[in-house]
């Protein structure tokens, strides 16, 4: 429920429906809804529709395609939580037989595990599923195009097979599974595998003239768990929310934030469109900002995801039409709309409760040779390391509990910084990863590799 302090100035709200409204007629889209959501609860929808009196709200149900993939992706990883798998297990090691070779668990959710991106047979999102009843019938007689782990191809099937292993692991359904430990959970009542009134039909707009075909909706049967679900503006919304804060009951936020880390290997053309797939979520960069989530297309209905964690804004974007607009971008402006107009208030600024005499010596300035850095406490407990220049390597580090620290991100993610004392317990130095950083640059009561120079520092005279 919206709170008074969480509504939206009335000038962002017009901002907001003036483009959904643009998306709709430019995109030609027989319907389209949209609902932004701020601090975890929904702030606006929005609707604009081609049939006079019949707008949808937050719970019409939409097909929602690969943004299924997410929701597969998130009972994967609970599996490994539990200890049931590793996600570096090879696929066969669970699922015999299916032809994945060496393709794990990892490489699934990241869609790098070699797999085709479709079927073999009939458009299989266009067809029902009883023509495709088993594994190999998805994956056919050659289902690897590529060697597992070596490059990013999307694979519809892989994601096929995440939901056998969840059934095998589970004893039950991928939709048994699905309802009973995240919609549930979860309270999203309005996501489902098959359509529940109210919902809206799936349409093909022609190319060149305004006129409509309907699109038929199959059940897709063992590929389900690539796209077949169901859901509602006010549902994403709420699944958005728990993508970034967590929930004990489904999964940590430590595991979301696994999740949300790129873990494929991007193609020459990613790179240059800042696009990234991480473990059942997608990263890109529109408008100077890092957005994750999911988009998703079935005949007939197209769909968007997407948030940015760091302005604590997402967005969901849902139409009933096979080509039209693009979602991706609509949910990406409602986002910048919302945090450039209303930029995310911080919290207010609090000093440590407590801090370890020892931790706080390490702070200040250092020099890995000429390079200056800075390090700092931050009110998490963490340290942070960055280059006096804002550019190069810097990371933030995790304590250890026995003195050292882990990188978190970048250049030194898990690496080991440690301080160095001497013997009378002074601090001589850092040690990250072999690199001394020292107070001084080029110390020379510090071990730097290689020494120094004994006349120490010099003009050319």
């Amino acid at each position: 429920m919206t709170t008074p302090q969480e509504e939206l100035l009335p000038g962002t709200r017009r901002a907001l429906l003036h483009r959904v409204a643009v998306a709709q007629a430019e995109g030609r889209a027989p319907s389209l809804v949209a609902t932004v959501v701020r601090g975890g609860n929904t702030v606006w929808t929005g609707a604009r529709t081609c049939v006079e009196g019949h707008g949808p709200d937050e719970n019409v149900q939409y097909r929602i395609g690969s943004i299924t993939k997410t929701f597969t992706a998130v009972l994967v990883l609970r599996l490994r939580d539990e200890g049931l798998i590793d996600l570096d297990d090879p696929v066969e090691r669970h699922l015999p037989g299916t032809g994945a070779g060496k393709a794990t668990i990892a490489h699934l959710l990241a869609h790098t595990g070699g797999l085709a991106a479709e079927t073999p047979g009939p458009w299989w999102e266009r067809s029902p599923g009883s023509l495709r009843p088993e594994l190999s019938d998805v994956l056919g007689e050659h289902p690897l195009l590529h060697p597992a782990g070596r490059r990013f191809h999307y694979s519809n099937p892989g994601y096929a097979l995440l939901g056998a292993l969840v059934e095998k692991l589970r004893g039950a359904s991928w939709e048994e599974v699905l309802r009973r430990e995240v919609l549930e959970p979860l309270r999203l009542e309005r996501t489902s595998v098959r359509p529940q009134a109210p919902h809206a039909g799936g349409w093909a707009v022609h190319p060149w003239a305004d006129v409509m075909l309907p699109e038929p909706a199959e059940d897709l049967g063992v590929m389900a768990p690539a796209g077949q679900l169901w859901s509602t503006a006010g549902d994403l919304a709420r699944f958005a929310a728990f993508l970034v804060q967590g929930d004990e009951r489904v999964l940590s936020a430590e595991s979301l934030r696994e999740m949300r880390t790129p873990a494929a290997p991007a193609e020459v053309a990613d790179v240059a469109s800042g696009y990234a797939y991480c473990l059942g979520m997608e990263i890109r960069h529109q408008g100077g900002r890092t957005l994750v989530g999911h988009t998703g297309s079935l005949p007939g209905f197209l769909a968007c995801l997407t948030m940015s964690v760091a302005d604590d804004v997402a967005a969901i974007v849902l139409a009933n039409c096979t080509s039209g607009p693009l979602l991706f971008t609509v949910a990406a402006d409602l986002v910048g709309i919302v945090a450039d107009a209303e930029p995310r208030i911080p919290s207010p600024w609090r000093p440590l409760a407590d801090v370890d005499p020892l931790v706080l010596e390490l702070v200040g300035q250092w020099y890995w040779g000429t390079y200056g850095f800075v390090l700092r406490l931050t009110a998490d407990g963490l340290a942070v390391l960055e280059p006096l220049s804002g550019k190069g390597r810097g990371s933030r580090f995790r304590c250890n509990g026995d003195g050292t620290w882990t990188g978190l991100e970048g250049y030194y993610a898990g690496e080991i910084l440690k301080p160095v004392r001497r013997p009378d317990g002074s601090l001589s130095h850092l040690d990250l990863g072999s690199f001394v950083f020292t107070r001084q640059p080029y110390d020379e009561g510090a071990p730097v590799p290689g020494g120094v120079d004994p006349e120490g520092w010099r003009g050319i005279g």
